[in-house]
């Protein structure tokens, strides 16, 4: 397990609770920065990757969900602080990335909680690199776990950090049905349609039709299997 204290972005436009934000984790150790606008944070993505951005959602100069979904493709941890509590608001920052979503007014100990949670799967994703086959085959389709990419005949697709840990396991557990608690691990989160959300982007990468899946079947009553021989290189 890494040592380092990590880094975090603090993305908020209100300064008082984006300082109180970087207070509460700065007293946890970690390294934070802050930035009140998506030009302020790209511009201190240019100098260093975190590994843990925190967003809100209404930024001055960018819609917060673009900027969910453009930090996906950079491998950042994503925590979405909203004062959006609609269920549609949450599941869309999930589809787009996020791998947390959290309601204003909240505590900053349930954020720093939050963080922690996260942080402990980044850390473990990493410390399994070393251990994992480089690429599962399957169905034709080949995933590469360590950058969590998926490709098959000219075609490539970027996976999620939260994708790629539950494709993960149906890839380790072929023709065996996982529970909903064994694909979120320790580290889900707290309402239901959050392993739908993710399942649904994850056949629209892999299946042929996503709405009559042949690859991930639904089990119902007990969870998902994958249907299909897989070889490890």
């Amino acid at each position: 397990m890494n040592n380092h204290n990590p880094l975090i972005y603090v993305v908020e436009d209100e300064e008082d609770l984006g300082q109180l934000i970087c207070s509460s984790l700065k007293s946890y150790r970690y390294e934070v920065e802050y930035c009140n606008n998506g030009e302020q944070l790209f511009a201190a993505l240019d100098k260093q990757q975190p590994e843990i951005c925190i967003v809100d959602l209404n930024l001055p100069d960018i819609d917060g969900m673009q900027l969910v979904k453009e930090l996906e493709h950079r491998e950042i941890g994503v925590i979405i602080v909203s004062g959006r509590d609609g269920l549609t608001d949450r599941v869309l920052g999930l589809e787009f990335g996020a791998d947390d979503y959290i309601t204003k007014p909240f505590e900053p100990r349930e954020l720093v909680a939050r963080v922690q949670s996260l942080h402990r799967r980044i850390e473990k994703q990493q410390s399994k690199q070393d251990v994992t086959p480089k690429q599962a085959l399957f169905a034709n389709w080949s995933f590469q776990p360590e950058s969590l990419s998926l490709s098959r005949d000219g075609k490539n697709e970027s996976l999620s950090r939260a994708e790629g840990d539950m494709l993960l396991a149906l890839l380790k557990h072929p023709y065996q049905i996982l529970s909903r608690d064994q694909l979120l691990g320790e580290n889900c989160i707290p309402y239901d349609r959050s392993i739908d959300v993710r399942m649904s982007r994850l056949r629209k990468k892999i299946e042929s039709d996503p709405q009559h899946p042949e690859l991930i079947k639904t089990v119902y009553g007990a969870g998902y299997m994958l249907t299909t021989e897989v070889k490890w290189q």
